[in-house]
This record gives C-alpha cells, sequence and structure tokens, in this order.
C-alpha cells in the first residue's frame, strides 16, 4: 500500500509540469458556434487542442464585425474571419497575418426561389436583390450580373438585415446575396420552399477562402498556431473519417442550440468544405483574389499574400 502512495506522488508530481506548460489561447469565433466551425468544436471534445499542450478558451462575439479588430488590438489571440475581409483589413493597415483555413471555399451564395420565374442571371434585370451587410456586394453581384449582361443599375438592392430568408419566402426581394449555401436553402426547404443558387466562382468572381483564421501580426506566438493547426487537421480527419459520429460530438458540445435538424443538415453540406490541410496556402490564389478586389475599387492598396501570410 505505501509503495502504490508512493508511486501515485511520484505520478502527480510529472504531471504537474505538463499542465503548468499548457499554453492559454483565445479564439474568438465568426459567429455563434455552428457547423461552420466542426473542427474547432471537435478538437475541443475530443481534447486534442490539450494534447498539443494548448487551453484554447472559445469564444462568441457579441459584434460579428469585431473579431478581427479584437485581434489587431491584442484582444484576443486567434479569431475567424473571412478571407475578402482579410484582404481589407490588411490593405487598411491592421496588423494581421492569416494563420491557418478552415472553409477552403465560397459558402456565399445569389440564391432564388426555385418556381421557374428566374432561371438564369439575366432575368434578375430590373429586380431586388436583398443583402444582409453592405461590404463587397457590388463588386461580386456586379461581376456575376455582367457575365450575363446584366448591368449593376439594372437591380435594386435593399438591406434586409439578418432577414434573409425570410425576405426571399416572403416576396420582399427576387433574391439574396449573402446566404450560405450550407444554411440558406437548407432552412427554405425545412419551411417547405425551394431554392435554387448561382455561385459566384461559377460567374467571374475568383475562388476564395470562405473561414480564414487570423492573428496579430506584431505579436503572434509560431509555436502556438504549430501547435493550434495540428490539433485543428486531426479534428478535420477525425470528421472526415467519422462525420456521424462527429456530428453527435459536435451537437453535445451545446445541444439546446445545436442539435436539431437544420444543423444537421447544414453539417452534412459542410463536411465536403473543411480545409484538410489548415496550414497549407496557395498564395497566389490570395493575389488573384486581391487583384480582384484592387480592379473592383473596394481596396486602395494592393497587399501581397507573401506580407500577410506567413509559413507555419
Amino acid at each position: 500500500m505505501k509503495k502504490r502512495i508512493i508511486l501515485s506522488a511520484v505520478a502527480l508530481m510529472l504531471a504537474l509540469p505538463a499542465q503548468a506548460e499548457m499554453k492559454k489561447v483565445t479564439l474568438m469565433l465568426d459567429w455563434f458556434v455552428n457547423p461552420n466551425h466542426g473542427p474547432v468544436v471537435i478538437a475541443q471534445q475530443l481534447g486534442y487542442f490539450k494534447q498539443q499542450g494548448l487551453d484554447v478558451e472559445i469564444q462568441e462575439p457579441t459584434d460579428p464585425s469585431m473579431p478581427a479588430k479584437l485581434v489587431a488590438a491584442n484582444n484576443v489571440d486567434l479569431a475567424i474571419s473571412y478571407q475578402p475581409t482579410l484582404i481589407m483589413d490588411v490593405a487598411a493597415g491592421l496588423p494581421l497575418i492569416r494563420s491557418a483555413t478552415l472553409i477552403a471555399a465560397p459558402l456565399n451564395t445569389l440564391t432564388v426561389l426555385d418556381n421557374n420565374k428566374i432561371n438564369k442571371l439575366s432575368d434578375l434585370k430590373g429586380k431586388k436583390i436583398g443583402i444582409s451587410i453592405a461590404g463587397n456586394e457590388e463588386a461580386t453581384i456586379s461581376t456575376m450580373l455582367k457575365t450575363q449582361g446584366v448591368n449593376y443599375e439594372d437591380v435594386e438592392i435593399i438591406n434586409v438585415g439578418w432577414a434573409l430568408s425570410a425576405s426571399l419566402a416572403s416576396g420582399k426581394v427576387d433574391a439574396i446575396w449573402g446566404g450560405l449555401r450550407n444554411f440558406e436553402t437548407n432552412q427554405l426547404a425545412l419551411e417547405g420552399i425551394k431554392a435554387k443558387s448561382f455561385f459566384p466562382e461559377e460567374h467571374g468572381v475568383p475562388p476564395f477562402d470562405e473561414l480564414v483564421f487570423v492573428a496579430n501580426a506584431d505579436s503572434y506566438d509560431k509555436a502556438a498556431i504549430q501547435a493550434f493547426n495540428k490539433a485543428l487537421e486531426q479534428a478535420t480527419i477525425h470528421i472526415i473519417n467519422y462525420p456521424q459520429e462527429s456530428w453527435k460530438e459536435f451537437a453535445a458540445y451545446a445541444p439546446d442550440t445545436l442539435n436539431n435538424e437544420l444543423n444537421k443538415l447544414a453539417w452534412d453540406d459542410t463536411l465536403t468544405r473543411f480545409a484538410l490541410r489548415p496550414s497549407a496556402v496557395d498564395l497566389k490564389r490570395y493575389d488573384n483574389y486581391a487583384n480582384f478586389m484592387y480592379s473592383q475599387k473596394i481596396i486602395s492598396t494592393l497587399p501581397k499574400a507573401q506580407d500577410y501570410i506567413p509559413t507555419f
């Protein structure tokens, strides 16, 4: 018995340094927890962050426009943002870098009701398009419409706030921009409304990473980011290998808000869009999108990807 007590004490002493070495990392999401954050939640749920020596605190923003700004101000270590937003922030002089990719393909769509009234983009001439946040929608919508011979001035843009699906379903607008292809279409379908989408990357807009992680360019911890990315990759592989088991693990994170039919449908539609190699990046792809934004006068200076995307 005495020997067992001594061994237990030794084991406890050996464990203490490991606990002391845990690196605290604060992560601000782009929005409330949803299936887009699958790898982050799974890495937390299954202990992958802890295995990498990280104590990750996941926070949800009260204002979705603030996460990257909080990183720039050194109030949080990492935040989830969007590639277009990151480029705009860097062009504006914010000290930010891209540290990893979460969703490696666009999610935004131009969505209409599937009722044979709008079958191609040219049918939107003279129609109303609802948006949720004013930003770079003019460049994107304009580019998409021009592929079908329609000018941006030929449509009416209406800011409908967050009521995208409701505005489309009620007929307040004829199309919505900014609805996510893994959410809004499923939301409408659950209400018995069939919709269809036009994808920007198929209509003149360069492809981009929907969701990326950003860190402070002046104070980021390279070792912590490398550990974070390794855990993220491990979680993504787990999701791909065990999608339905992972769904249950994800929903258990906050069952009252996550375990519902809409999130389950969105989960299934998001699986193929997670970045299998979060650290990997195509600098030319980032420069192509930055050039697009510059040509559309969304940004007035043209940042180079190599200057805000270090190697991890």
